[in-house]
């Protein structure tokens, strides 16, 4: 049975999320630890588990959801999976702090590229990959069927989506790409969004307002 941790970091309340197992095997998604002491409450609740961190996921590379990134990798040495497509982001990160006023290196990581219906194996748990672009042109949704969630990244909130105005951004891709990949699955499907609550998709679909 998975577990889901969620942590709320830096000036955005983005949402970073451990998924481990009995076994104590996880993957760390989304690191977006800004400071010293949001980095603490991450390392301290990985020692405290005794996980292993194997691979660390990104749902997309804006700033907000990779700015603990360099010290993941760092710290675990495993890779670091994302679309192709959010390559160009993540490279435009240092000019991504500077226009929200505050200084970021560049990261160097090792990155393995996943696509459109790869699926990533947990202990036997497979998580399927639906890109979902619109929001950034590497949007990745991480699909766990057997148990029926997902974690949804900046493409699906509680009652919203995620924003189309920035680089590459296309709200009838994302409109198109939410409704024909995520809307199609099980309704009672937990929905763990990159900023906000958990929502399911039976929700989204009667509730969205994007959606009616």
């Amino acid at each position: 049975m998975l577990q889901i941790q969620g942590f709320v970091f830096n000036f955005a309340s983005e949402n970073t999320y451990i998924i481990y197992n009995e076994n104590k095997n996880a993957w760390l998604i989304d690191p977006g630890n800004m400071n010293a002491q949001e980095t603490q409450a991450i390392d301290n609740f990985i020692k405290e588990h005794e996980l292993k961190i194997q691979k660390i996921l990104l749902t997309h590379a804006h700033i907000d959801h990779v700015l603990g990134l360099q010290w993941a990798f760092d710290t675990f040495k495993v890779p670091v999976y994302m679309h192709q497509e959010d390559q160009e982001v993540l490279d435009m990160l240092q000019a991504s702090g500077m226009r929200f006023g505050f200084p970021v290196d560049p990261v160097k990581v090792d990155v393995e590229y996943v696509k459109e219906d790869d699926e990533l194996d947990l202990d036997g748990e497979k998580f399927k990959i639906y890109h979902v672009p619109g929001h950034s042109p590497g949007s990745v949704v991480y699909h766990n069927e057997n148990q029926k969630f997902m974690i949804s990244g900046d493409v699906l909130f509680e009652g919203s989506i995620g924003r189309t105005d920035l680089y590459k951004g296309n709200y009838e891709q994302l409109i198109d790409g939410i409704k024909t990949k995520l809307f199609v699955l099980d309704s009672d499907t937990q929905v763990f969004s990159g900023h906000g609550n958990p929502t399911s998709i039976g929700f989204e679909k009667q509730y969205n307002p994007f959606f009616k």
